[in-house]
């Protein structure tokens, strides 16, 4: 027996929830062409564990010399409420920044990031 199922064949709430997540992935690569920060490379947004993480190459070389590919940020959400986690490189860990009721302004925030918490 094959343990790869395709979609149809996932239960409904499972299915409804990778649909939601992915409506959600697009949204946020659409608001990540508007970040201030390193706007010529094209990070990749990711379905892990059920949350969205982003990815991007390392521009600045702060985190990895190489310019190789860092983590940037960790998108959750729980009920109403949306998560965003910094990537602390060192420790290889994520760090809860904040949450919000509204994800328009947690992409806001990981789009500005002044004080290059996702952006280092």
């Amino acid at each position: 027996m094959n343990a790869m199922r395709t979609l149809s064949q996932l239960p409904t709430q499972t299915a409804v929830l990778v649909g939601e997540l992915e409506l959600t992935r697009r949204r946020i690569r659409r608001a990540l062409k508007k970040r201030e920060r390193y706007r010529y490379v094209e990070p990749e947004v990711l379905i892990v564990d059920g949350a969205l993480q982003i990815a991007s190459p390392c521009c600045s070389r702060n985190v990895d010399p190489a310019g190789g590919v860092i983590d940037i940020a960790r998108i959750e959400k729980l009920g109403a409420i949306w998560s965003l986690y910094s990537r602390e490189h060192e420790a290889g860990q994520w760090l809860l920044h904040d949450e919000y009721a509204d994800l328009d302004v947690l992409l806001q925030v990981l789009c500005a990031d002044p004080a290059r918490v996702f952006w280092p």
